[in-house]
């Protein structure tokens, strides 16, 4: 999330919490703060260094990740209003998380050189795979796309993983 300095917004803003020197980094593109609240930590980019008792504002670019960056502000006002910040927008189901576990595991051993058989195996079990008709069954249909998906996140990086239902990356 983006903050700009409460004097260049007007009075729609909060004073900064303090922060100790260990939260703060400066970097090539700006400067970087993990504001702590509770027990949820608030990760903040600003042009400028920050100043203990401004007051800033959050600046959101309408772009691509305009959704995540507008929840992320939220949160944080609801977190520096006193109140409970809700969930965190990339919590992911537990169905969501096995399938993506599995589908980096069976892009890891196919990688290392196994068959699908052999991830197959690896992921539901040998007994659930038959000695026949391996090319027609439903596990290898399955194994096939978890690799497919597991390439597919490789691919756009894992970052993904915490922009759940999007389609668009």
């Amino acid at each position: 999330m983006t903050v700009a300095s409460g004097a260049d917004r007007g009075s729609a803003s909060q004073p900064l919490l303090d922060l100790a020197a260990s939260q703060v980094r400066r970097a090539a593109d700006g400067w970087h703060a993990v504001l702590r609240i509770g027990a949820v930590d608030h990760r903040v980019w600003s042009k400028e260094p920050p100043v203990l008792g401004a007051s800033y504002a959050a600046e959101l670019p309408f772009d691509g990740n305009f959704d995540a960056r507008a929840y992320a502000a939220r949160r944080l006002w609801r977190a520096m209003d006193g109140r409970a910040p809700g969930p965190a927008f990339h919590k992911l189901s537990q169905q969501r998380r096995e399938r993506l576990s599995a589908a980096i595991r069976a892009l890891d051993a196919r990688s290392a050189g196994g068959s699908y058989r052999t991830v197959a195996e690896a992921l539901f079990g040998k007994k659930r795979i038959p000695e026949r008709a391996w090319k027609t069954h439903d596990l290898r249909t399955r194994t096939v796309r978890l690799v497919k998906g597991g390439l597919a996140l490789a691919r756009v990086g894992y970052r993904k993983l915490l922009r759940p239902g999007r389609r668009d990356e």
